[in-house]
């Protein structure tokens, strides 16, 4: 499994950018005390601008709300900027994370987004209108979001290869 680094955007243009959330997955986990159950909760947000600025932020807390407020400052913390190619993705990619994977082929304009749940919410906020994507092993919230954000980072433009090539268009 590759270990990608995203190029988190900073924090003084995250401000900037006019950012939408949307919570993906709440999860309730308890402890037994003496007492009885002692409940937890963790959070999965999704933060973006639809114009390709998206990050994933992960909160654990006591309380809901709580949790889902932690999510959302650890997503606005972890932007990064995806290539698009108009309403769609530039070329097709495979994203790993964990056991899941997710192939992401870019569609023709009308298509739409054809997505699951939570790979839907990670192509809605980062501003992909028309995608194909298809999830395979996990189907574990986290891991499937982790693993479309890999295929996003992977993009590139044909102007960014040609630069990085050295050649001409």
């Amino acid at each position: 499994m590759v270990k990608r680094k995203f190029n988190v955007l900073p924090l003084q243009e995250a401000s900037e950018l006019a950012l939408e959330d949307d919570v993906v997955k709440i999860n309730r986990s308890s402890a037994v005390v003496k007492g009885g159950r002692r409940f937890s909760f963790s959070a999965l947000a999704i933060v973006g601008n639809r114009k390709g600025v998206v990050g994933i932020g992960y909160g654990k807390a006591k309380q809901t709300p709580s949790a889902v407020e932690k999510s959302v400052k650890d997503g606005k913390k972890n932007l990064v900027r995806v290539t698009l190619d108009g309403a769609t993705i530039p070329h097709e990619v495979i994203g790993r994370f964990g056991a899941s994977i997710v192939k992401l082929v870019p569609a023709s304009p009308g298509t739409g987004l054809v997505a699951g749940g939570a790979v839907r919410k990670v192509l809605e906020l980062a501003g992909v209108h028309d995608i194909l994507a298809k999830s395979f092993g996990s189907n574990n919230p986290i891991n499937l979001v982790k693993a479309t954000l890999d295929g996003l980072v992977q993009l590139r433009s044909r102007k960014e290869l040609a630069e990085r090539r050295g050649v001409e268009l």
